[in-house]
């Protein structure tokens, strides 16, 4: 029995922790093979193949916030297979941009942009550029945050400002490119019970105060990435899907 996304293949960025981990297994379990990206997880994402197995899974180390990096990731997960169908740009950082310390501030903004912005632009101006070459289509769906359309605390402006713009180019890509195939769409989870809470607040009392009593699990988020990439609701393309449990509602 074949899946949604069988025979796709699926590069996954962030793909060894969190979110990422959830949506590899959404996928490989729907059918698609899966290019695993990390920064320096290897252990974890190793642990993931260990998990499916090596004969729909491909690992590959990069760090996004270094120059050439992104270009590089994207020509090894399309030489795997000769292609890649779908791009799930996931990897992001949390910094801090404080106002009050001036080095914090600057290195915040570089790091969010660098990393929740610029490298997924060049992913996403990869991607597009190979699908419009060849012909066939494609799909891309950045993970962005409630942060993008209603912006973060004061510490993190840059945060949200980065991912508003991520939120922004997917748009543009989907109303740019329809004609082509091409599909984009924007994934906005709120609180995600992932280890990067670890640094936030406490998660008991976080779920108390939710709609749901519960804080977001990953599954949930990677689910509509899952169904996204499956293409079956074309006409979807340009939308952001908020998954907040209502925590914030539009």
């Amino acid at each position: 029995m074949s899946g949604p996304v069988d025979g796709r293949v699926v590069l996954v960025t962030g793909g060894s922790r969190g979110i990422g981990r959830a949506t590899v297994r959404a996928l490989h379990r729907d059918g698609a093979a899966v290019v695993v990206h990390h920064r320096a997880s290897a252990a974890a994402a190793g642990e993931l193949v260990a998990e499916l197995g090596e004969e729909r899974l491909h690992v590959l180390a990069a760090d996004l916030a270094v120059p050439g990096e992104p270009e590089r990731l994207w020509a090894e997960a399309h030489a795997w297979r000769g292609r890649v169908d779908v791009l799930v740009n996931n990897a992001g950082v949390y910094a801090a941009s404080p106002l009050d310390d001036v080095a914090a501030w600057d290195a915040g903004w570089s790091d969010n942009l660098v990393v929740n912005l610029l490298a997924p632009a060049t992913l996403c101006r990869l991607a597009v550029t190979r699908w419009r070459a060849v012909g066939g289509g494609g799909i891309v769906v950045n993970v962005t945050s409630r942060a993008a359309h209603r912006g973060d605390d004061a510490d993190h402006l840059a945060y949200g400002a980065a991912k508003g713009g991520l939120q922004a180019l997917t748009k543009g890509i989907a109303r740019a490119f329809a004609r082509d195939g091409i599909l984009a769409y924007d994934v906005a989870p709120g609180w995600v019970l992932t280890d990067m809470m670890a640094d936030g607040p406490d998660v008991a009392e976080l779920a108390a105060s939710m709609p749901m009593g519960e804080v977001t699990p990953p599954e949930d988020v990677a689910e509509v990435v899952a169904f996204l990439a499956s293409g079956r609701s074309p006409h979807t393309t340009g939308a952001t899907i908020d998954v907040t449990g209502a925590d914030y509602v539009r």
